[in-house]
């Protein structure tokens, strides 16, 4: 994920209509992931900052299908927080973001756990009278947490253009919609 965040923050900021349909981070929640994270980034790109990023892909090939991919959403918001030591957030911290998601909009996509809890990661999928309107990922490893919410229409086919570019890691193939391993 750390190489992949300074191309995700790029494209990063909040909307009205994103503030009136994503599920609120939880304050208290974000001012402690912060205080006890020795780096914490926070992106936001809403619509107008997706528009004049795309301004600056290329008009052929991948970069045309990420420019129209891209004109389908109304915001990406990415939350990432780096910790000194192992620790730092507990399992209750986490289910308090994952608990957000369960609503009757959201539907869990890939619930990947690791039995020493070194890389577990859940990716939920918004729909709305049978559209995707949005996904979360969460990320969390023993020093790194990151959340990443795309809100707008997309296709978990096209998440792979998505993947790898913006900062927005690449996902698991399950989420993405193809198989085997990327």
């Amino acid at each position: 994920m750390k190489s992949l965040m300074p191309t995700l923050l790029l494209l990063l900021a909040a909307s009205p209509a994103f503030a009136q349909s994503a599920p609120a981070f939880p304050v208290q929640l974000q001012k402690e992931l912060a205080a006890r994270a020795s780096d914490y980034t926070d992106v936001t790109l809403d619509k107008k900052m997706l528009s004049f990023a795309s301004q600056f892909m290329d008009k052929s090939g991948q970069d045309q299908q990420t420019r129209q991919m891209l004109q389908n959403l109304k915001g990406i918001y990415v939350h990432t927080y780096t910790f000194a030591q192992p620790g730092a957030y507990t399992e209750a911290d986490l289910e308090q973001i994952r608990s957000q998601f369960r609503g009757s909009e959201w539907v869990p996509m890939v619930r990947e756990r690791s039995k020493n809890h070194s890389a577990d990661t859940d990716v939920y999928m918004k729909m709305v009278n049978g559209q995707n309107e949005g996904m979360f990922v969460l990320d969390a490893e023993p020093k790194e947490l990151d959340f990443v919410y795309i809100a707008g229409h997309i296709d978990p086919k096209d998440i792979s253009g998505l993947g790898g570019n913006f900062g927005i890691p690449k996902m698991p193939a399950a989420a993405s919609g193809k198989g085997g391993k990327q």
